[in-house]
C-alpha cells in the first residue's frame, strides 16, 4: 500500500504573510532618515495610536555618517524602542537632540500604528496610494514613449 507521508501535504499548512507585515519588517531593517509619511502627505496624525512614555525606552548615541568630528563626538542620535512591539527607530536627521526626539516619536508612532492596525492603518493606505500614483505615472510615461516611437516611424515612412 502506497500511503503519502506527512510532508507531502505541507503545502496545505503554508500560511501566507500579509504584504503589510512584510513592508513593516523591511522598514524596520532600514534605518534610513526619512520624514514621517503622513507629515510628508500634509495630513494630521490624530488617527494614529498614541504612545505613552512608559512604553518607550530612549537612548542617545553617537551619530554616524558624513560630518566628521561634528557627528562623531556628539550624542545627538536618538534611539527609541517601543517595548510591547519591539520596534526600534533610530533618528539622526538634525543636529538638535530635541528635534531628533520629536521626529523619532512621529516615525515610531506611524510604525506602531502600522504594526497594530495593519491594512486599516492610515500609513498603509497612504503608502498604497503613493505606489499607485507612481505606477500610473510610469504607465503614462511608457505610453508617451510608444506614441513618440510610432510618430517617428510614420514620419520616416512619409519621407520615403
Amino acid at each position: 500500500m502506497n500511503v503519502p507521508g506527512l510532508f507531502h501535504f505541507t503545502f496545505l499548512l503554508h500560511v501566507r504573510t500579509p504584504p503589510w507585515r512584510l513592508w513593516i519588517l523591511r522598514k524596520q531593517q532600514l534605518s534610513l532618515p526619512r520624514v514621517p509619511l503622513l507629515q510628508a502627505a500634509g495630513k494630521n496624525s490624530s488617527d494614529l495610536l498614541g504612545l505613552t512614555e512608559a512604553e518607550l525606552t530612549e537612548k542617545f548615541v553617537r551619530g554616524d555618517g558624513p560630518g566628521g568630528q561634528a557627528t562623531n563626538k556628539t550624542n545627538n542620535c536618538v534611539v527609541l524602542k517601543h517595548i510591547p512591539s519591539g520596534i526600534v527607530v533610530k533618528c539622526h536627521q538634525t543636529r538638535s537632540v530635541e528635534q531628533n526626539r520629536k521626529i523619532a516619536r512621529e516615525i515610531l508612532q506611524e510604525k506602531v500604528d502600522l504594526f497594530y492596525k495593519g491594512e486599516d492603518s492610515d500609513v498603509f493606505k497612504e503608502k498604497k496610494a503613493s505606489e499607485k500614483k507612481k505606477q500610473e505615472k510610469k504607465r503614462r510615461a511608457k505610453e508617451n514613449l510608444e506614441r513618440k516611437k510610432h510618430f517617428k516611424e510614420m514620419q520616416q515612412l512619409d519621407k520615403k
